[in-house]
C-alpha cells in the first residue's frame, strides 16, 4: 500500500506540515528551557512516536539520551483498544534518578498512558513527564497530567506523521482525518 494511495481516504488535514514544524520547535523551546542545566532522557513509545521524537530532538538545547519502549492496547488491524495494556519492548536504559520525558504521539483514552507511567514510577526516576503531540481529551477515562501537548484534537480518527492507518502512512508530513466511509482496509 504506497503513500501516495491515501487521497482517496483523506477527509481533511487536521495539523498541517507547517503548522508541526512550527509547533514541535516550540515544544523544543518549551522543553528546553524548563530542564536548562539539566540531562533528560527522551523514552520514545514506538511505533507512533518516532517522527514526532526525531523531529523534537533537533529544537532541544538540553543534553539528551533516548531509549525507546513499545506497548500494547490493541490487537492486530484493531481500531478499539482491549483495555489491557501490555509492554511488548522494554526500556534498555534504567531510569534511576534521571529526568524522564516521555514521547508519545496521542493520548486518548489516557489508559495506555497511565499504565506506563505506573509502571515507570516503580523504577524511580528523578521526575516524570510526558510530552504528546496530540491530545484527545474528549475521550479521556483515566486523568492523566499532560506536560507538553502539541494540539488538542476532537475524537477524529488521525493517520499521518507517525500515527499509522492499520500500519501505513506514518510517513506522511501531516495529520490527516480519514474519511471512515471511503476507507476499507486490505487484508
Amino acid at each position: 500500500m504506497p503513500s501516495g494511495d491515501y487521497q482517496k481516504f483523506l477527509k481533511e488535514i487536521l495539523v498541517s506540515e507547517k503548522d508541526l514544524k512550527i509547533r514541535v520547535a516550540e515544544l523544543g523551546r518549551q522543553i528546553s528551557a524548563d530542564y536548562a542545566g539539566e540531562k533528560i532522557l527522551l523514552v520514545c513509545v514506538l511505533r507512533g512516536g518516532v517522527m514526532f521524537l526525531t523531529d523534537l530532538m533537533r529544537h532541544l538545547s538540553i543534553p539528551h539520551m533516548i531509549d525507546f519502549m513499545a506497548l500494547s492496547s490493541y490487537g492486530v488491524g484493531a481500531r478499539e483498544s482491549s483495555g489491557t495494556v501490555r509492554i511488548t519492548m522494554d526500556l534498555n536504559m534504567d531510569i534511576y534518578d534521571r529526568h524522564v520525558l516521555i514521547v508519545e504521539d496521542i493520548v486518548d483514552s489516557g489508559r495506555t498512558m497511565a499504565s506506563l507511567i505506573e509502571v515507570l514510577e516503580t523504577r524511580h526516576p528523578r521526575s516524570l513527564k510526558i510530552c504528546t503531540l496530540l491530545d484527545k481529551a474528549t475521550r479521556r477515562e483515566v486523568d492523566v497530567k499532560l506536560d507538553y501537548v502539541g494540539f488538542d484534537i476532537e475524537d477524529r480518527f488521525v493517520f499521518g506523521y507517525g500515527l499509522d492507518l492499520d500500519e501505513f502512512y506514518r510517513d506522511l508530513p501531516f495529520v490527516g482525518v480519514v474519511d471512515l466511509d471511503a476507507y476499507t482496509p486490505e487484508e
